[in-house]
């Protein structure tokens, strides 16, 4: 069924989705996250759709990653989870090439959902932080080393700093930066640039591509170092206390 927290177009041989909830700052809930889910579902089934952009709504956040209050539900024991692991993981194993348009900050889950990305333009107004060690978690540590480099991953993720957008595309975290009112056609016109190209090549040289630099047995680690994570006390007690500190409305994990 369609869901107001996300946009579907398509525009010929593009699919533009667009996380709709501004007013939360794009951060995943579970609507969003099951309707991001069902629509990556659709476009890999669609053979009319060649290529992918991921936005988000209005002009501040791509995605402040996890809806907070859901998400410190689940972690209390009051709610089920929100879905973001689950639905990013699903854009990451789409065939078919997505470039993110990252409009605003992209934080947490929202900066991991960008590096899944195969592409990524950022606004110059963009901003991404990986701030799992604030929480008590890992978050991009199995795949930020292949764009970045593992010295400058290690950096970005110990400190849990912020990257400007002039800094992202210098060490390589986005492939450019445009002025934001460009942002979405920019990302348009180099996705009709890929849908022009033979889609079987397109998809064998993500593939290929994917092997020679996704370390599988990273992911694993990745995954099973957050299994035991959420169950600590430590990452409970900062989790808390990020909401906390957040409960005014400013960007979520």
């Amino acid at each position: 069924m369609p869901s107001s927290a996300l946009g579907v177009e398509r525009r010929g041989p593009v699919a533009l989705l667009r996380l709709n909830r501004p007013d939360k700052h794009n951060a995943f809930n579970r609507e969003m996250s099951t309707a991001l889910i069902e629509a990556v579902d659709d476009l890999e089934n669609d053979a009319d759709v060649r290529a992918v952009v991921l936005t988000g709504s209005g002009d501040k956040a791509f995605s402040a990653g996890a809806d907070m209050s859901e998400a410190l539900g689940a972690i209390e024991g009051s709610g089920g989870g929100d879905g973001t692991a689950q639905a990013i993981r699903r854009v990451a194993l789409l065939p078919k090439p997505v470039i993110a348009a990252v409009n605003g900050y992209a934080y947490g889950g929202g900066a991991l959902l960008a590096i899944v990305c195969d592409i990524r333009i950022a606004a110059h107004t963009a901003r991404l932080l990986f701030p799992g060690a604030t929480y008590g978690l890992v978050i991009g540590a199995s795949l930020l080393p292949r764009i970045v480099g593992a010295a400058k991953a290690k950096e970005l993720i110990f400190t849990a700093r912020v990257v400007e957008a002039p800094e992202a595309a210098r060490i390589g975290l986005v492939n450019q930066v445009v002025q934001a009112p460009d942002l979405e056609e920019t990302a348009m016109e180099m996705a009709r640039a890929i849908a022009e190209n033979s889609p079987g090549a397109v998809r064998f040289s993500k593939q290929v591509i994917d092997a020679a630099t996704i370390v599988e047995e990273a992911v694993e680690r990745e995954q099973r170092a957050n299994i035991e994570l959420w169950a600590s006390e430590d990452h409970r007690q900062r989790f808390r206390e990020a909401a906390e500190r957040l409960a005014g409305g400013g960007p979520g994990a």
